[in-house]
């Protein structure tokens, strides 16, 4: 199968600091795309920008800070967005197609496989799937950063071979190179520790909503859904071929060792607990290291008021947050069942299964290890 690629573009590599598309951009990374197509690949863009373009036609003077100003500026800038990618990519005899996401369409199994039917159809029929948040409805888009997160999921949603995030910086430092004179760039990362996140720090420019902390968070993501990332600038004629030569202006994020499928990634780092359950010793080490479910005895503590079909954090005694999973019984059934055998819950509450949280719905978040990565 021919190689797959994402690229997200973010908000500051097509739109001016005042607003508005740079068609000359536009047209420069079409073309970037179009000459990696013709080596065989197929190469999805998520592309952050429609407010950006948006809201100056709407009499902002500045980038909107309110919701529903954002979602009117999106609305006008979505059209503005899709009608200069389609006139640069006809340039080359590329069809673009646009496509919508919001976080639900994630975590759902059937929206999410009919999301990877369109796109798979598109790419099979020679289109540049166009993705974007749909942010005229998705009331939490700004924690999206920027569209970062949604184009580390699309990566793992459709089996990418790579993640290619383009931004105006040239991958991660030690410290801010315009403040620090003597920060070093950190060419390679085997595994993204909080030291690390640490040094992303916060927003970049005033043109998107994410800066490197927010591309780290989505490499983390892309990196437990088996997916190499590359953070860093495409500026001139070439760089993209660069980038996935491994030879970029940027940061390169190595691919995690163990998969975790779409609807994991998202209970595990995008879903939002209503709840706390906590667990035994024994529980704690049966569902990090056992792959089996959390059954009614290991449970010690509930906090919260989950219902079933809901995400709960679980966290061990001490505190420390162990995983996250979707309950099969409310906070008030598990609150009563708790510490019980299987036959004992069964019998005490009006359940059919005894599992808490099954183990298919079920995602251990690591303890964060020491500093793993490579300076240049």
């Amino acid at each position: 199968m021919n190689q797959r690629i994402v690229i997200k573009i973010g908000s500051s590599s097509l739109a001016s600091p005042e607003g508005g598309l740079i068609r000359e951009r536009v047209r420069f990374l079409a073309a970037e795309i179009a000459s990696v197509l013709r080596e065989g690949r197929q190469v999805l863009v998520v592309s952050s920008g429609a407010i950006a373009a948006g809201y100056r036609l709407l009499g902002y003077k500045t980038r909107p800070r309110l919701l529903h100003e954002k979602q009117a500026a999106a609305a006008v800038g979505q059209a503005l967005l899709m009608q200069a990618y389609e006139e640069a990519f006809s340039e080359y005899g590329l069809p673009v197609a646009q496509i919508l996401l919001t976080r639900p369409d994630f975590g759902d199994r059937t929206r999410a496989r009919n999301a990877l039917s369109t796109l798979e159809e598109l790419l099979r029929q020679g289109a540049v799937p166009v993705i974007n948040e749909n942010d005229t409805v998705a009331v939490d888009e700004i924690r999206f950063g920027d569209n970062d997160t949604l184009s580390a999921l699309t990566a793992a949603l459709v089996k990418a071979d790579g993640l290619y995030m383009l931004t105006d910086t040239d991958g991660l430092y030690t410290a801010d190179p315009r403040k620090d004179p003597n920060a070093r760039r950190i060419g390679r990362v085997g595994v993204i520790t909080d030291e690390l996140m640490r040094m992303a720090g916060g927003a970049g420019t005033t043109v998107g909503t994410g800066g490197m902390r927010s591309k780290m968070e989505a490499a983390r993501i892309a990196q437990a859904g088996g997916v190499p990332v590359f953070v860093g600038r495409v500026a001139e004629p070439g760089d993209l071929a660069a980038a996935l030569r491994g030879e970029g202006k940027g940061t390169y994020f190595a691919a995690g060792e163990h998969t975790l499928p779409v609807k994991k990634l998202w209970i595990g780092y995008l879903s939002e607990p209503r709840g706390r359950i906590i667990v035994d010793p024994g529980a704690e080490r049966a569902l990090v290291y056992g792959g089996k479910s959390l059954l009614p005895a290991g449970v010690v503590g509930v906090v919260g008021d989950f219902r079933p079909g809901d995400v709960a954090e679980v966290a061990a005694e001490d505190g420390r947050v162990i995983g996250r999973g979707i309950v099969r019984h409310s906070a008030r059934q598990v609150n009563r069942i708790r510490g019980l055998s299987s036959e004992e819950a069964l019998r005490a509450a009006d359940i059919p299964r005894p599992e808490i949280i099954h183990r298919d719905e079920w995602v251990a978040l690591p303890e964060q290890p020491k500093e793993v990565h490579s300076r240049e």
